[in-house]
């Protein structure tokens, strides 16, 4: 299994992308900026798309993407996530005002675009590789994810607070090799953490220690402006915790 990082970032600017992981040339997990990272060779194998939830920073690619490649598109490329964030997408995104509905391009029995439902627990195996899909706690409905592949996992946490089941997931597994997992805001910014339900250092110190696994642990969508901050306060709070910041074109082969 190969993850490749498109974008990690908590906002844009030079050099950065918000978030999209590429699963073996043909899955995203979420579809923010860093797909534009991709050539429309690249972008033409996408077959499949888990979006952790309906916020801009994690979607706004997608009706680029569908739209950039439209005459190359043989199967619909599926979209699987919650109700409710399907339903933003339907709504806000693809309603013919923000974007032309590619579920009913180039006619309404034969769209581009495909959105399947997926709940809480819910595993979807494509090509061997399995997708897990677990209940985190944000400011809007969200998910993270388990991907595994002949024993070896990944486990990306999408945006998300204090919660219990991401890690009560995790640990019903008897490993995990790498954990990607948001800490967005400094410590001096932990009461705009709590209103918009983001990690601080302090709140992902509080939580990882729930994590039975020692995996590789990489934080990700950190504020521009505010990572060396956020990577001093993840020093001073969780001494014992190994960790990196990730970066865009990180490549993980398990």
């Amino acid at each position: 299994m190969k993850i490749r990082v498109l974008g990690c970032s908590g906002g844009v600017g030079q050099d950065l992308r918000t978030t999209s992981f590429l699963v073996n040339d043909t899955v995203l997990i979420d579809a923010g900026s860093g797909v534009g990272e991709l050539t429309l060779e690249e972008m033409s194998r996408i077959k499949h798309i888990f979006v952790t939830h309906s916020h801009l920073d994690h979607v706004n690619f997608i009706p680029l993407l569908v739209d950039s490649i439209f005459d190359s598109i043989i199967d619909p490329i599926v979209v699987h996530s919650q109700p409710a964030t399907l339903r933003a997408l339907k709504d806000h995104i693809f309603n013919w005002v923000i974007w032309p509905d590619f579920t009913e391009l180039p006619s309404p029995d034969n769209g581009v675009l495909k959105f399947e439902e997926m709940n809480v627990g819910e595993v979807i195996g494509l090509d061997g590789i399995s997708f897990e899909m677990i209940a985190v706690d944000h400011i809007v409905q969200s998910a993270g994810y388990r991907v595994e592949d002949n024993g070896k996992s990944f486990a990306f946490s999408g945006d998300t607070s204090t919660n219990d089941t991401f890690w009560q997931a995790l640990n019903k597994h008897k490993s995990l090799d790498v954990l990607v997992v948001e800490t967005a805001f400094p410590e001096r910014q932990l009461h705009l953490a709590n209103l918009s339900k983001h990690y601080t250092p302090s709140l992902l110190a509080a939580d990882i220690k729930k994590l039975k696994h020692s995996p590789e642990v990489y934080l990700t969508h950190l504020k521009p402006g505010d990572e060396e901050q956020i990577i001093d306060d993840t020093k001073r709070l969780t001494p014992n915790l190994s960790f990196k910041i990730l970066e865009k074109e990180t490549i993980f082969k398990l």
